[in-house]
């Protein structure tokens, strides 16, 4: 990372533009494997045809650190070998990958589809230790990002940053702050560009990065935007924007929820112009417009959302467009239209307030000269 931006091997600057390749959260926890569908080269390959630049690979907890009665085949070493070799694949199709922790649990409970999907935040009791061991894993891997946290939720900012005690329906645990993340990530020496997620759901970026330091000055923010849904989409350019003119921005999710693709064009189109990274969910087959899905097979063939997605993409590449990087003002612009706007029509107000005032002033002295 340099400033606000990401750069390639070369040192120019590159936006991560791609695809969620859901499964590697679940799948582990069930008995049936590692992947929802094929992971060799020629499923990566359908993949990149579709000219993207990096795949956001979802992990889990238990999977990865062998804990917590995940399956034996596909947890521990075999788990985590399945994912480096993924990973490697996915470079040799010139390809970056995010790994990100997306289900996790405390304690002694089972980062499953019960107990370990949607969790507020990520747990103290083994988060930390996934990441030191992610990040020893990848850290000699610059093309590898780290995205903390899936979706923090229902949690105080001090607690985002700092943890706490929370409860829900599992019971009561301590939540690892992001800060505690990054540190556990930068004790291996491991450099890799972090992502650190925006509360509720990852779809709040205001205030961001809310005292999150990194000493490698290598932290970005990762956001979360369907539509329709409650991401406060509606505040991008006043919020979202202007983060950007500071640190890179990740789109690491975004669909449309309802199997079209306008949406999805126009958001891509304000992602360019802003300079945001963006990987759409998700490079997989089930039938849930709710759950937006790009593909109705590995090979490529795209949904109507999908479609969308990839004709967007194979327009950047056919145009050979160049990553923009905004600088603070470019990033600031809506924000301070927004306060002028504010201020020209104070400015009116208190006109009218003082045009208002003298027709006051008028007619109280005319019925003074016509009562004399």
């Amino acid at each position: 990372m340099d400033g606000n931006h990401f750069v390639d091997g070369r040192g120019q600057p590159v936006r991560l533009l791609g695809v969620n390749r859901s499964g590697t959260e679940y799948v582990c926890m069930d008995g049936r494997g590692t992947f929802d569908g094929p992971d060799d080269a020629a499923s990566i390959g359908a993949m990149a045809a579709w000219h993207i630049n990096a795949v956001r690979i979802p992990l889990n907890e238990d999977c990865w650190l062998g804990i917590n009665g995940a399956p034996a085949a596909y947890s521990g070493t075999n788990y985590r070998e399945a994912i480096v070799t993924y990973v490697g694949r996915l470079h040799d199709a010139g390809l970056f990958a995010i790994v990100d922790l997306h289900w996790s649990a405390q304690g002694t409970l089972p980062a499953d589809g019960r107990t370990g999907q949607g969790r507020q935040m990520a747990d103290r009791d083994h988060a930390p230790a996934f990441w030191r061991s992610v990040a020893t894993v990848f850290r000699s891997d610059p093309a590898v990002v780290f995205d903390l946290f899936n979706e923090p939720h229902d949690i105080s900012w001090d607690c985002w940053l700092n943890g706490c005690l929370t409860s829900d329906a599992t019971g009561s645990w301590q939540v690892a702050g992001f800060q505690s993340l990054v540190d556990a990530v930068r004790s291996t020496g491991a450099r890799n560009p972090v992502l650190v997620a925006g509360n509720r759901w990852s779809g709040d970026l205001r205030g961001w990065p809310h005292g999150v330091h990194d000493p490698a000055h290598q932290l970005a923010a990762s956001w979360h935007v369907y539509s329709p849904g409650p991401r406060l989409d509606s505040l991008r350019d006043l919020v979202v924007r202007p983060v950007a003119g500071s640190y890179p921005v990740v789109a690491s999710e975004f669909g449309e929820k309802d199997c079209a693709r306008g949406w999805v064009e126009n958001f891509m189109n304000w992602a360019d112009d802003a300079g945001i990274s963006y990987l759409a969910w998700t490079w997989d087959t089930w039938p849930d417009c709710g759950n937006p899905v790009l593909i109705t097979s590995y090979e490529g063939t795209p949904t109507a959302y999908g479609a969308g997605v990839r004709d967007h993409l194979v327009a950047l590449w056919r145009a050979s467009a160049p990553t923009r990087v905004l600088t603070p003002l470019q990033a600031d612009a809506p924000l301070l239209a927004l306060g002028v706007a504010f201020i020209v029509l104070g400015l009116a107000g208190l006109a009218a307030l003082l045009v208002i005032g003298r027709r006051i002033r008028s007619a109280r002295r005319s019925r003074r000269v016509a009562i004399t």
